[in-house]
């Protein structure tokens, strides 16, 4: 891996020193406004996605670009509070990942870009917004250790009520965890029959069933998952793929009650420092070759129409999908977190 990354502190003093000249543009259309590059072979990357997702495509990028770039891994809501909190003088250029229903109230922190290859991408997963552009599609899954589940079955979310399970599942806070999050979502609508304010009864049952167990990360539930910690873990697809790949006794369930896909996004910061090299990355990330080697090699569904292989992603066609009301989450997301959070101290 030749891309550097780095501790928040070593980031923040590599863009204090970074020169405020202007460079050259791309070619792809820029903002009016927007910040120019400020050194051509700077980018700062804030991403939630893991190493072993990104450290391939950021190679490739390197290759393509010349370009090393500094890269913060931390969770969605972390990044966020960053982003937030350094708007007056941003620190990074790009963040890279999230999902949309997550970072959606949070879209003013990001400049209006949309990429080259928008055009070819599934038209319900295009930037109408003009500031979110869809990076992969994800679903929220189930996680299970096939090696000490025995015969208990786990087909959905109902399952996940057996006694038998009861401290042995692994989830995540949904304030912090934007999968986490679509988890919550996909339970309330999938669990109440598509009215999520009758969900709620399931999700109760479901704390009680965790038995005060709630990870720091999703990284921390597939890891627990995988190394026999848990035997089941609330994820999102692509998480448990690794894990697939290196050969460890997990699979992938696909809730018969109904499973909500929410795409994975990136976006352009405000102000952003390294402007035109953010756009050119995400231009790239965008391309088909880079689409199709994600989902080929990485297990991690493409937002483009023209990328159709699945190796170890279940075809759409053979799972039950269902649908959220987007504009209603929004409306109530502080309202079911703090509903969440209070269900879950008064059981803990």
């Amino acid at each position: 891996m030749k891309f550097r990354k780095k501790l928040a502190c070593c980031l923040f003093t590599i863009v204090m020193l970074v020169s405020t000249a202007a460079c050259a543009t791309t070619g792809a259309a820029t903002p009016t406004g927007t910040a120019t590059s400020a050194n051509n072979n700077e980018l700062i990357i804030y991403t939630t996605f893991r190493s072993d997702f990104y450290e391939s495509i950021i190679d490739k990028w390197i290759e393509y670009s010349g370009i090393v770039p500094d890269i913060m891994q931390a969770g969605t809501g972390e990044l966020l509070a960053r982003v937030r909190a350094e708007s007056a003088n941003p620190m990074a250029d790009v963040m890279w990942g999230g999902l949309l229903a997550s970072v959606k109230p949070s879209m003013y922190l990001f400049e209006d870009y949309r990429v080259i290859h928008e055009p070819y991408l599934q038209e319900h997963l295009r930037n109408v917004e003009g500031s979110l552009t869809r990076f992969s599609n994800n679903g929220s899954v189930l996680m299970v250790n096939t090696e000490l589940i025995g015969d208990i079955q786990v087909r959905g979310y109902a399952d996940l009520l057996n006694p038998a399970l009861r401290g042995r599942i692994a989830m995540t806070d949904p304030s912090a965890s934007s999968s986490a999050f679509e988890h919550l979502v996909n339970k309330l609508y999938a669990m109440g029959n598509g009215n999520p304010n009758d969900g709620w009864e399931f999700v109760e049952a479901l704390i009680y069933n965790v038995d005060g167990v709630m990870l720091g990360s999703s990284g921390a539930v597939t890891r627990g998952v995988a190394e026999g910690e848990y035997l089941v873990g609330l994820t999102f697809e692509e998480g448990p793929m690794p894990f697939l790949m290196a050969g460890a006794p997990v699979e992938v369930v696909y809730m018969e009650e109904g499973v909500v896909f929410n795409p994975s996004c990136m976006f352009l910061i405000n102000g952003a420092r390294n402007a035109d090299n953010a756009r050119r990355f995400m231009d790239f990330v965008m391309s088909y070759e880079i689409q199709s080697y994600m989902q080929g090699n990485l297990q991690r569904r493409s937002v483009r129409a023209d990328v159709t292989a699945y190796d170890l992603l279940q075809p759409i066609s053979q799972i039950n999908v269902i649908f959220d009301d987007g504009d209603y989450v929004q409306l109530n997301r502080d309202v079911w977190l703090e509903q969440f959070q209070d269900i879950w101290e008064r059981l803990n």
